[in-house]
């Protein structure tokens, strides 16, 4: 089981600079992680609640919601090094300072550095739809990775995921309603919550007549 297909791509210079700049203090490497989990309060410097932000792209939505909610400690999990060397450029603009950054695949980081009952929430916004029947299997919300999510979770903390393709919503829907472990809060979908951003990808997903959908379940 793997949380991603890998994607090539330069870095801007802005993004080199941020990465040279700031990685340093702000990321780490899966492939790197010493053995056993990570100490996320010595890491920020800080007890607080860790909430991990898996698929955080280029940083638009992450920045955003890290700057809104400087009790937690946001992490976020990007396979793609160019779109954190822009969300490190993000962050910098917005004054961020509750923010860290994972590159590397979400699976491994879950199975072998995250304890279980030991995040505050899981969210997965808008990951990779994989369109096509064929390559549904690549969807990254299966029943084996759902499981290993909300073993990571804390009693109450919750996994909220968004989507704007119906058919990976349905999918969603039904892979968490058949994890035993979690309990959707609300009937089916949740309703959209104001604070999360619309992203240019979901305003052109209204323009091609999709609709955005949210799910919000909670550990038992």
């Amino acid at each position: 089981m793997v949380s991603y297909v890998q994607r090539g791509g330069r870095m801007t210079v802005g993004q080199q600079r941020a990465w040279e700049e700031h990685w340093p203090a702000l990321g780490r490497k899966v492939a790197e992680l010493p053995e056993g989990p990570i100490d996320f309060g010595a890491w920020f410097g800080r007890e607080a609640p860790v909430l991990l932000e898996i698929g955080s792209g280029m940083g638009e939505t992450t920045s955003q919601l890290a700057a809104a909610a400087p009790e937690l400690n946001y992490v976020a999990v990007e396979v793609y090094e160019p779109g954190l060397g822009q969300l490190m450029l993000r962050a910098e603009k917005l004054g961020v300072r509750n923010l860290r950054l994972i590159n590397g695949d979400a699976v491994v980081l879950l199975t072998r550095h995250v304890p279980e009952n030991s995040l505050h929430g899981v969210r997965i916004f808008f990951p990779d739809p994989w369109p096509k029947k064929r390559h549904h299997k690549r969807r990254l919300v299966q029943p084996e990775f759902v499981a290993l999510v909300a073993s990571r979770l804390e009693p109450g903390g919750t996994l909220h995921l968004a989507t704007d393709w119906e058919n990976y919503a349905e999918q969603m829907l039904e892979v968490c309603s058949g994890e035993p472990s979690l309990k959707n809060r609300y009937d089916d979908w949740a309703p959209r919550p104001g604070w999360r951003p619309v992203t240019k990808f979901e305003n052109r997903a209204r323009e091609e007549g999709r609709i955005s959908r949210d799910l919000i379940f909670e550990r038992r």
